[in-house]
This record gives structure tokens, sequence and C-alpha cells, in this order.
């Protein structure tokens, strides 16, 4: 406004010079004089528009053009310090060509907002790194769990299933009320399928292993036979056969099962690849039993590792399917000979489950949570099997040796 001003009292004085010069003229008679002075005036008009107009440039009308120099290229050097960070470069543009309209005419507002820009531009970076996961090396994790002769007991889970109160909690907490099962938990290794689940286990366990899947989130319940399930259960089995070809030996649970007798002494040393069944037949060499592979045992040799990638390589016979319908239809058709693999099956009355249990508690080794949709159905029966467990072992310790089993019929147990 102020270098308008100045302009439009430049304007009216040359106006008021023009109306006044032919009075000036006829007045004196003399042209030449008039033309001198008309001339004199136009240019002293000319120079204090001139003056006027670089005047505003370099003074008053700062504030309304764009941030000095110097400050965009301290902006620019404080980026270009970080070459590596995408974000900082992508922002450097947003600071460098924007301007602050709203600010005062001393250019104050508009550094605050600079240096508030700097600040946002690195701040992706830093949070970026908070977010990354550690460095985890699966090797040292075995080293760490395993027993003597490299054997790990197992588990895999997903936020739904890490939840507080949920089953990795009892999950856990049937391994401190079991016969002989406390010691299992200093070899366990459980595997987390997401952040949440991963963070979860490190607040209660020490040996918990990330395994990420690029593009894909296995953080939701995950139905059976229903979105992500079949790529989780699929990926899941190609890391048991990593954990083969580090050379150790594994348990493998899932972790809607309970705990309560040693497993151990009821797996033959030479066993090379045992999995629980739904339903036994009384055979455990029998391919007539129904597979399950939420208990799974496989010692590590060239012969389980060679049948795993057998397995893996099936699926493509078998698409849409999940892992254990291809384990069931390759055992059925036969092991290839040269694999060399031996194949057998848990009996339910030690390895039992909702499909199929014991009912002689003094036997039991495991209960699973089988035969049963849902996750509050699976937990609800699960709760009052570790209840049922906990009150035999009370009427034990009492002496009371009458018959005692599971409450039956639960939501899914009967």
């Amino acid at each position: 406004m102020y270098g308008h001003s100045r302009r439009h009292r430049a304007s009216a004085y040359l106006l008021a010079l023009i109306t006044w010069l032919p009075h000036r003229v006829r007045a004196s008679g003399s042209m030449k004089s008039a033309t001198s002075f008309l001339l004199g005036a136009a240019l002293a008009t000319a120079f204090f528009l001139l003056y006027t107009s670089v005047r505003r440039d370099l003074g008053d009308g700062q504030a309304r053009s764009a941030p000095p120099r110097w400050t965009q290229q301290k902006v620019e050097d404080s980026v270009r310090a970080r070459p590596n960070n995408p974000e900082a470069i992508e922002g450097k543009k947003d600071v460098v060509t924007s301007t602050d309209n709203g600010g005062g005419r001393d250019g104050s507002s508009s550094s605050v907002q600079q240096k508030r820009q700097q600040i946002a531009i690195a701040m992706p970076s830093q949070q970026q790194q908070k977010e990354k996961p550690p460095q985890q090396d699966l090797s040292d994790l075995l080293r760490r769990a395993a027993t003597a002769d490299r054997t790990v007991l197992m588990t895999a889970l997903n936020e739904a299933w890490a939840a507080p109160g949920s089953f990795l909690d009892l999950f856990l907490e049937s391994f401190q009320h079991g016969e002989n099962t406390a010691y299992l938990v200093r070899h366990l290794l459980v595997v987390a399928m997401d952040k949440k689940a991963f963070d979860r286990c490190n607040a209660v366990h020490p040996f918990c292993y990330w395994f990420r899947v690029e593009g894909m989130d296995f953080a939701a319940e995950q139905k059976y036979m229903k979105g992500d399930y079949l790529e989780m259960m699929w990926k899941r089995n190609r890391f048991q056969q990593t954990i083969l070809e580090l050379g150790y030996t594994f348990l493998f649970t899932d972790v809607d099962i309970l705990w309560f007798r040693d497993p151990f002494p009821r797996i033959s040393p030479t066993a090379q690849l045992v999995m629980s069944s739904d339903f036994f037949v009384g055979d455990p060499d029998s391919v007539g039993n129904y597979p399950n592979g939420g208990l799974l045992y496989v010692k590590s040799c060239g012969a389980t590792i060679g049948f795993y990638k057998h397995w893996q390589s099936s699926r493509e016979r078998f698409p849409g399917m999940h892992e254990q319908y291809v384990f069931d239809k390759i055992v059925k058709e036969g092991v290839p000979p040269h694999l060399g693999t031996k194949v057998q099956f848990l009996d339910t009355n030690y390895f039992g489950g909702f499909c199929q249990h014991g009912k002689d508690l003094g036997k039991v080794c495991t209960m699973h949570a089988n035969c049963c949709v849902g996750l509050d159905n699976k937990l609800f029966d699960l709760k009052n099997v570790l209840q049922d467990w906990k009150t035999y072992k009370a009427r034990v310790a009492a002496g009371n040796t009458d018959y005692f089993t599971w409450r039956v019929p639960g939501r899914c147990i009967h």
C-alpha cells in the first residue's frame, strides 16, 4: 500500500504540472522555456518512480516475497546431508517452493514455519527407524533354546492368538501345572507372524522370532480355508523345513494345545516324522489315520528334509488345498522310496483333542482344541479342560483315586 500511495502522488503531481504549463506558456510567451521545463519535470518524475520501485523490491516488500536464498540453501544443505532419505527429498521440495502468506511483514512467521518444516522432514525417517524390527539371528535363537541334542519345542501364533488372557497365556500356564513339563518352556521358540504378536511374546517369553512375509498381514484371526489362512499354513510349513535345514529337530505344537505330561517318553528314539491325529485307528504306521499337523515331531536328517521338499512341491498338484490335506494325499500315495522317510502317527489316548481324546487323565499328555470353529469356542472349552486338570491333580494329591474325567460335552469337546 505504501509504494502504491507514492506512485499515486507522483502521477497527480505530473498531471497538475501538465495542466499548469499552458497558462505559464501564455504568460511568458516563451515556448522554448516551457519545453525545457516540461522535459525536466518528466525526467524528475521518471527518476522518482524508478527509485520507489527499487526501494519496494529491496525493502518494504520483502515480507511478501520468497524466502531469502540463504534460508533456502540452509534447508537444501540439511536435506542433502541425508541422501538416502526419500521422505526428506520429497519434503525438501515442499520447503523450498512454499511461502508463508499469513505471516507478518518482518518475515519472522515465515522463518518459524520453515524451521517447523525442517523438523517435519526428519521425523518420518526417525519414526521408521523406531518401528524397524530388531535384527534377529534365527540360528542364535535356536542355539539358546535347544536341548543338548539340538531339539526345540516350537509354536506359531499371530495377534489374535497372542492377546492377553487368550491362547498364549493359557498355553504357557498349562506347562506350569503339568507333570514334568515346566522344563519344556525353557526350550520353546515362539514364532510370531506379526508385530503385535512379536511384542506380546517378548513381554512374557525369552525366545521369540518374528517371521515376516512381505506383503502379507497375518494379524487377524485366520478362519479355516478363508482369507490368508492357506498362505499362512504353507509359510509355516516352509519355516519348519528351514529349522530342519539348520540342523535342529523340532516338536511343533499349535498354541491351542494344553500340555500335561512330558511327550518325549511317548516318542520313539528312532522316529523320523510323527504327526498327531484327529482320529487314530490304533496303528501308528497306518495311513488310515486322520492326520493333524497341530502336533508334529520331526527329526533333522536328510530323509525328513527331502520329505519336506516333496511336500512343498506337491502343493501344485492340489491347488487351493492346505498343507495337511496335501500331506495326507502324498502319504497315502506312498512316500517316494528314494527319500527313505518313515511317517508315523500319535495315539489320541495320549495326544488327544476335542475330536477324539483319552478319558484316562492318568495317561493324557496333551489336549488339542481341534474339530472346533471359532476362537471363543476353543478358548471356552480349553479353560474348562485346564480347570479339570487342576481338579484332577488336587484330588490325586489328596489321595483320591476315584474315576475322574473331562466335563463333556462343552461347546466343542465331546
